[in-house]
């Protein structure tokens, strides 16, 4: 078992005691970064930074250089499984993630296989090694992928959709139908995210993006589900550590108590929901990663902080809050103003820790770079 100098994030899932709240950004390696751009470049498009295990470690590390985020989370795309059944994904400049073959026909869906990471996205699973190794222990790695509801949505429009009303239609007019697709992404997703806990992950996120896009029961039965399956089907014990689950249904905020309800370790929250309320509906079961709205990062850092404090005294004390933004970090953001926002989490923190039982020292977190306090 490789030994981690900065465990927060984990011990945080867990509702131990930590020092301070541990804070890692969706989308963290991105086009905010000049650096990740500059990769980008070389890679010569976003496919070619995801298929190279390398490339997609470099820009992995890029942030933790920047900043002393307590998690990396794997580069990748969400929509690797589709693309590994043959749907031909590619990135069409300012329209985002299509599909060349979308499945939207009975033949179409019953030909899809389930995945096999190992034969199908071998890349990925070099990449969680790669960069496992290149961390060396820095912080824990996260993987992910997308559920099984949100990967079905890109595959039925051939890409990003307003209203879904392909996928709606197939949902209420052949729910059969759906239900076979949803059950193929879910065995995927088990496989997928299995084959990247035993390459090296330490803990692992569903993104379920468009699930708050379903009606009450359809997320239940579309979307909830099958998030369900996947929890249960999850390694979760390796390395000789707990691997923890975190599922984020962006604009789930009413369904809380049934996440809660699958076994997840953790749940991720958008900005829509009140944090401290949502901990007072599912207690200790879970912990709550979140929620700062991204584009507060627009603001000033003043203002950052001052938002970044609401949030934490929102929470209140003790362990099980993961700070994170309620979604992915935006590529128009200055860089300086995610700097400011994780150290206002680190500095403002540690108030809501005293007391906590938490031994550990700054020596155990990631060694502070020149010009850069860890707290």
């Amino acid at each position: 078992m490789t030994e981690l100098k900065n465990d927060r994030f984990l011990r945080a899932l867990a509702h131990e005691p930590v020092d301070v709240t541990p804070v890692w950004m969706m989308r963290q390696a991105g086009r905010y970064l000049p650096e990740y751009r500059a990769s980008r470049e070389r890679a010569g498009n976003f496919m070619g930074l995801c298929g190279n295990p390398d490339m997609a470690c470099e820009v992995t590390l890029q942030p933790l250089e920047r900043y002393p985020l307590d998690a990396a989370i794997l580069f990748s795309d969400i929509l690797t499984i589709p693309d590994a059944m043959g749907l031909g994904l590619y990135f069409e400049p300012g329209e985002g993630p299509k599909f060349e073959k979308p499945v939207r026909t009975e033949a179409d869906i019953m030909a899809l296989d389930v995945v096999n990471p190992e034969a199908d996205l071998p890349y990925v699973l070099d990449a969680v090694k790669t960069i496992r190794r290149e961390l060396g222990g820095r912080v824990p790695l996260i993987g992910f992928s997308g559920s099984p509801w949100t990967l079905a949505t890109y595959m039925i429009e051939g890409g990003s959709s307003r209203d879904f009303r392909r996928a709606k239609q197939m949902m209420y007019d052949r729910p059969e139908l759906m239900h076979h697709l949803l059950d193929t992404l879910a065995q995927s997703v088990i496989r997928y995210l299995n084959g990247q806990i035993l390459a090296g992950a330490q803990a692992v996120q569903i993104f379920d993006t468009w699930g708050g896009a379903l009606s009450h029961n359809a997320y239940r039965e579309f979307s909830l589900r099958y998030l369900e399956q996947i929890v249960k089907g999850l390694i979760r014990q390796h390395d000789g550590r707990k691997v923890p689950v975190i599922l984020f249904t962006k604009g789930g905020g009413q369904w809380l108590e049934a996440m809660a309800d699958t076994g997840a370790d953790a749940l991720g929250l958008d900005w829509t929901t009140d944090i401290g309320r949502a901990r007072a509906r599912v207690g200790d079961r879970v912990a709550l990663q979140g929620n700062m709205d991204p584009t507060i990062l627009y603001a000033s850092p003043e203002r950052i902080r001052e938002e970044v404090g609401q949030i934490l005294a929102s929470y209140g004390k003790g362990s099980g809050h993961v700070f994170n933004l309620g979604h992915g970090i935006t590529p128009e953001v200055d860089p300086e103003h995610a700097g400011a926002f994780i150290r206002a989490v680190h500095e403002l923190s540690a108030e809501y820790h005293v007391g906590t039982g938490f031994t550990a020292c700054l020596e155990r977190a990631s060694p502070s770079r020149p010009g850069r306090d860890l707290n």
